[in-house]
């Protein structure tokens, strides 16, 4: 009885920190309304960072990720990138909607550059932007990098690597950090070689750190796959080069 009363106000304190640290933001791509999230330290230029959740959209990861980087000076905005109406709520659901976006690469690229508009909007400094994403939103930044967006760099968590083979591999200038779990079972060998031509193709300024005995969502700690002390690590990686491309 006394853990579940722990547990119950630990809960009932996060989703105030989330009520207290992060407000909604409506936007707009056409007709489609999208509702993201921002840090409480808007209209001050700060450095900022733009997050692409994971593939049910806006979660619990996403909206610590946002806190954690409000702590370290960063302003920070979640992207809805389906639009309101359109949130998975199962994993077929989720897998459907995101494998649309990620074979309409374009239509994907557009929802980020309207997010970062976005971003500016809420006063982030336009010369120093940076994208993180999880999962789905991890082939979201590797999208940007793609798309030439004007971004100090991105970060790649534990994302899918692949992209169409008819696509050709152009210049990146962005910087690029890739955090992959060893053993991620969605992404092959051939898809992370694939990248790694990609990336030296490009001239892009890259890194990939590889995290041990690590499965797919390694960085969620409601997912089985959490691993504290991987994650942990990887966050730091993560702060560590939102450091140099943005202080």
């Amino acid at each position: 009885m006394r853990k579940l009363l722990i547990l119950l106000i630990s809960m009932s304190l996060l989703q105030s920190s989330f009520a207290q640290g992060l407000k909604e933001v409506s936007y707009k791509d056409g007709t489609q309304e999208l509702r993201g999230m921002v840090t409480a330290n808007t209209g001050q230029n700060l450095p900022s960072v733009l997050i692409l959740p994971a593939w049910k959209g806006i979660d619990e990861e996403a909206k610590q990720a946002a806190l954690d980087l409000q702590k370290e000076g960063y302003m920070a905005f979640i992207a809805d990138i389906y639009g309101v109406g359109n949130t998975p709520t199962d994993n077929t659901a989720a897998g459907k909607i995101a494998s649309h976006y990620k074979n309409d690469y374009k239509a994907y690229q557009q929802r980020i550059a309207i997010a970062l508009e976005e971003l500016v909007r809420q006063g982030a400094n336009p010369k120093k932007i940076a994208v993180i994403g999880y999962c789905f939103g991890g082939t979201g930044a590797l999208e940007v990098a793609r798309a030439g967006f004007a971004v100090q760099g991105v970060v790649c968590i534990h994302g899918g690597l692949a992209k169409a083979t008819d696509r050709p591999n152009n210049a990146i200038h962005t910087k690029v950090l890739v955090e992959h779990p060893a053993e991620d079972k969605s992404v092959s060998q051939a898809d992370y070689d694939q990248l790694v031509r990609e990336l030296n193709e490009g001239m892009a300024d890259w890194q990939i750190i590889t995290y041990a005995h690590c499965g797919h969502t390694f960085t969620n700690p409601n997912s089985a796959d959490y691993n504290a002390v991987m994650a942990n690590r990887a966050w730091n990686h993560t702060l560590l080069f939102l450091k140099e491309v943005l202080d």
